[in-house]
């Protein structure tokens, strides 16, 4: 009966300390992940800000592919 419960005592530490890893890495991953989506929002606006920028050329502005 003492080893018996003595086994599940070091499976309970085992996996608290699994359980506790697997939180760190979790929220280590979720960080990252909300700093890269802020620069994938930062890119797009750059982007949407650029694309505002391009304009048409008319017929009479455009030169010749000679030149």
């Amino acid at each position: 009966m003492n080893e018996t419960i003595e086994r599940l005592e070091i499976k309970v530490a085992y996996l608290e300390s699994a359980n506790s890893e697997l939180s760190d890495v979790v929220y280590r991953q979720q960080k990252e992940i909300d700093s890269l989506r802020d620069r994938l929002n930062a890119l797009l606006g750059r982007f949407e800000e650029a694309q505002a920028k391009i304009r048409e050329w008319t017929a009479e502005e455009e030169r010749p592919p000679h030149y």
